[in-house]
């Protein structure tokens, strides 16, 4: 720990409480605001998400692409400006951010027949709000891996921990925890759509190109007979709150064989996307490990989708 990262995180946790204050609405407006300087200055992130949106949608043409680009990155923006709201705004205040709720019906039909429930959470819309409704509703274990600013660490568990959500590490133990929850039909959260390390994942397709993608899934189903579902907290047009999303898996996340779970969860993702494409996080880099790249196969740089050549 720093001197600087000291300072950081007392910089950062006293902007969250600042803004916890706020509306959703209020945030969005703000956010609004901020775009502009924030794709001016973040080279890197207009970049990935410009290639990433040519890959999901070669037909859309250069303007829109263009637009749908500022709009994703303003509901990123809009998701920073949040955390503080999701995470240290007063309960009811949150709760009341949250109009409807699609598909509950989902995860109750599973809990009543004894299944324990694995709620797939891509980096669409707010995912805290969706981990403080999860939490708010159902015994909740999510992976939790501390952040960058280590002084952070305990604001940022607080935060997702303070509606009754067990935060588990992102190892061998924190599987084992899963497995548990599940086994005692409670919901677990998973992220589908982060890039593993090697060894943990197979290639699948996602929007048309393989992409490196992890197969604890498969694992963790064949062991507890759960119902997966695909969940998100999607943004209301203006900022005016949030709506809860709960879609039933693509079948294949159900498969034995790794690749055609995989490829399930992608499926999964995509169908969340299509809710609202600008809601994504399209700033990731999905792509970012090669079919050939662990085998140092000939070929696998000129592949790279994030090389300059794809500028």
């Amino acid at each position: 720990m720093t001197l600087t990262d000291t300072f950081k995180a007392r910089a950062i946790a006293t902007l969250w409480r600042m803004l916890s204050w706020r509306t959703p609405a209020s945030l969005w407006r703000f956010s609004g605001r901020i775009e502009p300087l924030y794709s001016l200055i973040a080279a890197r992130e207009r970049r990935v998400t410009r290639i990433n949106l040519r890959q999901a949608y070669p037909g859309l043409a250069r303007a829109d692409n263009k637009q749908l680009m500022h709009d994703s990155l303003h509901h990123s923006v809009a998701t920073i400006m949040e955390l503080g709201f999701a995470w240290m705004g007063d309960p009811a205040r949150v709760r009341d951010s949250i109009h409807q709720v699609y598909g509950r019906e989902l995860l109750d039909e599973a809990r009543a027949e004894g299944r324990g429930v694995v709620v797939l959470a891509p980096h669409f819309g707010n995912w805290e709000i969706l981990n403080f409704w999860l939490s708010s509703h159902f015994p909740f274990t999510a992976m939790y891996e501390p952040p960058k600013i280590t002084p952070l660490d305990p604001i940022t568990r607080q935060g997702r921990e303070r509606m009754g959500a067990e935060l588990v590490p992102t190892n061998s133990r924190g599987v084992a925890a899963l497995l548990k929850a599940l086994k005692r039909s409670e919901a677990i959260g998973i992220l589908p759509d982060q890039v593993p390390s090697w060894g943990s994942g197979v290639f699948a397709d996602f929007f048309g190109r393989p992409a490196y993608t992890a197969t604890l899934l498969p694992k963790l189903v064949a062991r507890t007979n759960a119902r997966v579902v695909t969940g998100v907290a999607k943004r209301l047009p203006d900022g005016a709150g949030f709506d809860i999303h709960f879609l039933a898996a693509d079948e294949r996340v159900y498969a034995r064989d790794e690749t055609t779970s995989a490829t399930g969860v992608n499926a999964c993702v995509e169908a969340v996307i299509a809710l609202d494409p600008a809601q994504y996080q399209w700033e990731y880099k999905r792509y970012r490990r090669t079919l050939g790249e662990d085998e140092n196969l000939p070929g696998w740089r000129e592949n790279r989708l994030y090389s300059s050549k794809h500028r």
